[in-house]
């Protein structure tokens, strides 16, 4: 590598800005790998959270909330103790029984699509929930928020009345993934790669026994691939131990490769938790199940957006949209008008108060990666207008109407 590229990897480093912009922070009388998110990465995770759910509802999920912990009994249930136990934090022991901080939520899903009977017109059924999970990574796996022991999830589970339903809804998910991708800027086989996760017959102790499944479900998502025209590696061992996976793979500023986001099929919880509906003719037929994640954790994909604009996020997902910086004293007046009218409009705004120059203030503004700045002087108080500069130099006078509706237009179009 050379010492350009090295500046440059050393300059995306999602810590390093993180840490530079003052958007989380480690503690370690909290804990490790247990984030702590300022009010600026806080404004950057609602953004994401907003737009998933938003865009998930718009595509038929059904939002919902469960609970972040839960007996021992419902992941024995599911089959995912003891196959994670050592990812797992330890039970608690409650009134004589033992709980778990929940490390996945399908378990908690299936039991809530169990409180009633269905029937085949309801299909398929997509709940959705932005979960907050815990798991037991080891201390030498964690890194910054790509890696961590607490993350909020977009998750999803998808019950289907069969294959090709199953294989339908499969493929939407990938055009939700690839939507996603597109908004944030990402290209396909330019910033992340698709994945075909196999199970390993061999392994009953890591994956559930039956090849007839296997074989079928891995043809399956393997045909889907070939039809969608996309290029993809697979890889062996690497199936979830409920069935295969298609993974959604990205690099980190450091060259790790990671799962961003993944689309997953089932052919063992329908089993495990006796999932059924009620077919046309009255019988009741086995489901079939997609998990899925639409832009995986928002800790993770925080990390790598922070690395893919080296911190210099577009106008909607900035912590701060528009830095105002009155020159002077006599200027202040105006500019807390200005700030309060931006306020009002739903625009994330701070207003540079300090005695420094200003030089100095487009400086830090610039240092702090705000995608627009406000100068006011006596010709803006004068005129009531504004004088609006890009961070990339553009400079503009314009109304303050006119200006509010310019930025309020680029934030709806997540340009």
């Amino acid at each position: 590598m050379s010492e350009k590229e090295h500046e440059d990897v050393h300059g995306r480093d999602h810590k390093k800005l993180g840490k530079q912009l003052d958007l989380f922070a480690f503690s370690d009388t909290v804990g490790k790998g247990l984030p702590l998110f300022t009010e600026k990465g806080a404004a950057i995770r609602r953004e994401l959270e907003r737009f998933i759910i938003d865009e998930e509802i718009l595509r038929g999920y059904r939002h919902v909330i469960t609970p972040e912990i839960a007996k021992l009994d419902l992941y024995k249930k599911s089959g995912h103790y003891p196959h994670y136990k050592d990812s797992m934090y330890a039970p608690i022991l409650i009134d004589d029984e033992e709980f778990m901080l929940r490390p996945m939520t399908c378990p908690h899903h299936f039991e809530l699509y169990l409180r009633k009977p269905h029937s085949y017109r309801e299909f398929p059924i997509r709940i959705a929930e932005l979960a907050k999970l815990y798991r037991y990574e080891q201390s030498g796996e964690l890194m910054g928020l790509q890696r961590t022991r607490t993350f909020c999830l977009a998750d999803a589970h998808i019950l289907c009345t069969d294959e090709k339903q199953a294989v339908e809804e499969i493929g939407n998910a990938l055009d939700l993934i690839e939507y996603t991708a597109k908004v944030f800027g990402l290209v396909l086989d330019q910033h992340y790669w698709y994945r075909l996760s196999l199970g390993d017959r061999s392994n009953t102790e890591k994956y559930f026994k039956n090849d007839t499944a296997w074989e079928t479900s891995e043809a399956l998502l393997r045909t889907l691939l070939t039809a969608r025209q996309c290029r993809y590696v697979e890889a062996n061992n690497e199936a979830a131990f409920y069935g295969p996976k298609i993974d959604i793979q990205m690099k980190n500023a450091n060259g790790k490769e990671d799962t961003a986001f993944t689309v997953q099929y089932d052919f063992c919880m329908p089993e495990r938790f006796d999932l059924t509906y009620t077919a046309h003719d009255g019988s009741l037929k086995r489901l079939f199940v997609v998990h899925r994640s639409s832009i995986g954790s928002i800790e993770r994909i925080m990390a790598f957006l922070i690395e893919q604009y080296a911190g210099a996020f577009p106008l909607w997902l900035s912590p701060i949209h528009v830095s105002i910086l009155p020159i002077g004293e006599a200027h202040r007046a105006y500019a807390e008008e200005i700030r309060n009218a931006l306020k009002e409009s739903g625009i994330r705004v701070e207003l540079d108060t300090s005695d420094e120059t200003l030089g100095k203030k487009i400086r830090n503004a610039k240092l702090e990666k705000v995608p627009y700045v406000l100068v006011i002087g006596e010709k803006e108080v004068k005129e009531k207008k504004v004088t609006l500069e890009a961070r990339t130099g553009e400079s503009t006078s314009l109304s303050l109407p006119d200006c509010i509706l310019k930025l309020l237009t680029e934030i709806k179009q997540k340009m």
